[in-house]
This record gives C-alpha cells, structure tokens and sequence, in this order.
C-alpha cells in the first residue's frame, strides 16, 4: 500500500460525508494503491453507520476501513490507526478538513521524491462559519490555519523547532515507529487541560531522530472553523492549553542533564516575554480578544512547568492509592 489517508472523528456523523465526497473526486495522474482508514474516537452519535454506509458504495469497496478507539484524545485516535494502516506514508485528515482534488497526489509524489523526509504538511486554508474577530490573522495558526509560501521548504534546517500543523499531516511509516506509544498530550480530549500540542510531540520525536520534516505547498486542504471555534470561551481554552503543554513538548529536544538548565532558560524568557507584552498591550487588554489570547498562552507557558510537575505528583499518587508503586525510601 503506497499510502492511507487517516480520519479521526469525535461525534463527526455530520461532518465525514464531506470528507468523503473530497476523497472521491480526488485526481490522479498515475496508479497509486491507497485506502482510508477512519478512527472513531469514542463517538457518541451515528459515526459508525455513516462509515459502514459508505462501505457499501462501489467507490469506497474494500477501500474503506472502520476501526474504534474508546481512549478519548487525537493522539490516541491517531496511535490506533497507525497500527491498523497498511500504507507507506499516514497521511492524516481531521473530519473538517476539506482536501483539494490533486492532495492525494501531491501526498504521494512528494512522499517519492523525498524519501529522507519523516514528516511533511501543507496549505491550510480557514473556512469560517461566523465572524472573525479583529486581527485573528495572529492567531489564526494555532487553529491550523496555515500559509507558508509557495515553495517548498525543510522545517528542521530554520534553526528553530517549527512545525506544520496536524490537519493534513503526512508521516512515513519509518518515521511514526520512534514515536512512543503512549502519548503524554492526549490531543483534543474532554476534561483535560493537556490536550494541545499532540502534534508537537509527535513532530519532536520525528525530528530528535534524524528525519527531515519538509513544507510541502502542492498539498492545500480547506479547515473548516465552527462558529463555537472562535468564541472567547473556546479561544481561551485553547490558548491555555498550548501554553501548559510547552513544557513537555520543549523537554523532548534535550537530555535528562541539560533539563534543569533548559527549565531555568525557558522560565526567564517566559518571564520577559510576558512582562514585555503586558506593559506593551496593557492598554488593549481589557477590549481586544487577540490580545487577550495571546496573554493566555505567554502566561501558562510561564506555568507551564509547575502544572506538569503538578501533574505528574498526582498520578504517582493515584497509583500509590492502587497499590501499583511504592514511594517509600526502599
């Protein structure tokens, strides 16, 4: 199999049939032998049946597979299918993701002209449904929202840790392999303030491991942004959310004796970073919602440490309780 295009939904009945007609009509200048893999992520409405309905299409027969994941979170949707998937390259689509009628030939010809590449994304193009709010084009990224030019470009020669974003992901099959099962972000989840940044840390593993991790401009898919999606409430808690997973996600890059160090480092640009753009926007703080957001996220990254380790203390609790682990001098 040259290639699986993976679908993870949550509670996504009314959002796959879109996914699918994008599926079907997708362009092809020459044979590829690719199948779809969808990841029911614990759904709670009609999930199941729409995809079996589908089953039953001549287009989708025997290219269609269904599996279940009980484990809320996208990174433990994403883990299930990787482990069902037959392809080459995991090319991985959310249910609002809306790829364009050449993206599963841009996927696979890049994917052959760039065997050193672990990893590669693509356009992202918004498709709101309400209103934005004045200056989104700041924030629009941590939406998966993304234009980064026209000509493609290796994200690990920046110099930074940049990555694209998980909405249309592709990931060799090579490379998924040092990315560790159990996933410490669980990715979009209910109840968990660590569900951001799943993609990050899939991306930190890929890259400590030597691969490459290329933009690729060919593959354009179409977000599609609910109206809830750029409510303050949601805003917010997205913006939380990625500012306390940064801790971990920054951790993976260094050795277990540079940690101490890097913590240090990080926490005083945190500091000055957060210090700065209060006295900088203070004045738009009350009034701007970009504003606002963008202090969420510099002051849970300035958290972030404590959170985790917060964190941390309380699973090794849980398990005391049960009897798994002792924590006693022995």
């Amino acid at each position: 199999m040259d290639l699986t295009v993976i679908v993870c939904t949550y509670n996504g009945a009314s959002r796959l049939p879109k996914v699918f007609e994008h599926l079907t009509h997708q362009t092809l200048t020459n044979l590829i032998n690719w199948d779809i893999v969808v990841v029911d992520n614990n759904s709670q409405d009609k999930t199941a049946q729409v995809v079996h309905n589908y089953q039953l299409l001549s287009e989708f027969a025997d290219k269609l597979h269904y599996c279940f994941e009980p484990r809320q979170g996208l990174a433990f949707a994403r883990r299930c299918a990787a482990q069902l998937a037959c392809g080459e390259l995991l090319a991985f689509l959310d249910d609002d993701n809306l790829p364009n009628p050449h993206w599963v030939q841009a996927v696979y010809d890049f994917g052959q002209k760039h065997t050193e590449a672990g990893a590669f994304g693509g356009q992202i193009v918004g498709v709101y449904e309400g209103d934005l709010p004045h200056r989104f084009d700041r924030i629009a990224c941590f939406l998966a929202v993304i234009d980064r030019g026209q000509v493609p470009f290796r994200y690990d020669l920046l110099g930074r840790w940049l990555f694209p974003a998980g909405a249309g992901l592709v990931v060799r099959r090579q490379a998924w392999s040092v990315v560790p099962q159990e996933p410490a972000l669980s990715g979009v989840s209910i109840g968990s303030l660590l569900d951001k940044g799943e993609d990050i840390e899939t991306l930190s593993y890929v890259r400590k491991a030597g691969w490459q991790i290329w933009h690729n401009p060919a593959m354009e898919i179409g977000h599609t942004i609910s109206r809830n999606r750029i409510s303050p409430p949601y805003l917010f808690r997205l913006f939380r959310g990625v500012g306390l997973s940064r801790h971990h996600t920054r951790m993976i890059r260094f050795q277990a004796w540079q940690r101490p160090i890097a913590i240090i480092g990080y926490a005083l640009k945190d500091l000055i970073q957060l210090t700065i753009y209060c006295l900088t926007h203070c004045h738009l703080l009350r009034s701007d919602l970009v504003t606002q957001c963008e202090f969420v996220l510099l002051f849970n990254s300035l958290l972030s440490p404590f959170y985790c380790s917060l964190k941390a203390s309380r699973v090794l609790e849980k398990l005391k309780d049960k009897g798994f682990i002792s924590l006693g001098s022995s």
